[in-house]
């Protein structure tokens, strides 16, 4: 398929990349049921390392099996597929090309309390497994933030040397956020506009609430109606902070939820000019073919 208009306009926002970076944005703007749209929907398959496998993997115990991870994220055409190392290994020389892959390289576990994650795997393992970028959590607020943003620099010039993407996931916690505030408009536009300055080529955020957390922010958000009542003027709020629409941004499905409050989730997310959604939990804990099902519709709407 040539690449469409729509994915060369967003390949021109990422001044002072290489074309090898660009090579593989595009690989994933320009892969499965919304290939050059503009808008992607990844799987992303972390959960087993942040939840544990039971609470991940208990309510379809198909998902247990790395195969069938890929198999869903192949058969439904989503944008591409996120996880650990050995998930990715685990079916690499089996599905090599058959869909987009990006190394999450950092994860933490439910066993221990710091906010903080660990380093799991290497740029290197994804050129190895022929990965078009790599992820990364960083949690700003927490006590651990910044070392988790100066190894995320080390790594942003690795990878991007090495024409490969960074998607950053920036879950806001700790410090001067309440727990309310890990969700709240300001805050989310605040994580997504580090992420930005990091050099993140796309944005991962949680869905915003209507609600302003910092303190310092209130009386800023209250002079210049800054408008957040609906979903959709939250999202833009967040696009707005995210180098005005200039990168990418794609929003959690967050826990498991039923078909509708996700579908209208998604319409926000489409009304308020983002670019998708990264969903795993409200897809690989259904049955496979209700996952497919549902996974059409999200991309239905997107489309």
């Amino acid at each position: 398929m040539l690449r469409t208009e729509t994915v060369r306009k967003i390949l021109s926002w990422y001044e002072g990349e290489t074309p090898g970076l660009k090579s593989n944005l595009s690989r994933l703007l320009m892969h499965g049921r919304l290939a050059g749209t503009g808008r992607v929907v990844i799987l992303p398959v972390d959960q087993g390392f942040e939840h544990g496998p039971a609470r991940s993997f208990a309510p379809n115990p198909a998902a247990y099996d790395p195969h069938y991870l890929y198999e869903l994220a192949i058969e439904s055409g989503v944008s591409g597929y996120a996880a650990p190392l050995g998930l990715l290994e685990q079916g690499a020389d089996t599905f090599a090309g058959e869909v987009p892959l990006i190394l999450k390289l950092n994860s933490g576990n439910s066993l221990v309390k710091t906010q903080d994650q660990a380093l799991t795997g290497t740029v290197e393992d994804a050129l190895r497994l022929g990965c078009v970028g790599v992820g990364f959590t960083i949690y700003p607020g927490a006590d651990a933030s910044y070392g988790m943003i100066e190894e995320l620099r080390e790594i942003t010039l690795q990878a991007k040397s090495r024409g490969l993407m960074t998607v950053v996931w920036s879950y806001p916690r700790g410090g001067n956020v309440s727990k309310a505030g890990e969700t709240a408009a300001d805050i989310i536009a605040y994580a997504a506009h580090m992420a930005a300055l990091l050099g993140a080529t796309i944005i991962k955020v949680k869905l915003p609430t209507d609600v302003v957390d910092l303190a310092d922010a209130k009386s800023t958000y209250e002079k210049n109606a800054i408008a957040l009542a609906t979903g959709a003027e939250r999202v833009q709020h967040v696009m707005q902070a995210s180098f005005a629409g200039k990168r990418l941004v794609v929003f959690s499905g967050g826990a498991a939820k039923n078909r509708e409050e996700l579908l209208s989730e998604v319409q926000s997310i489409r009304d308020g000019g983002g670019n998708g959604s990264i969903i795993g939990r409200n897809s690989f804990q259904r049955p496979k073919a209700e996952a497919l099902e549902l996974l059409k519709q999200v991309m239905d709407i997107y489309a």
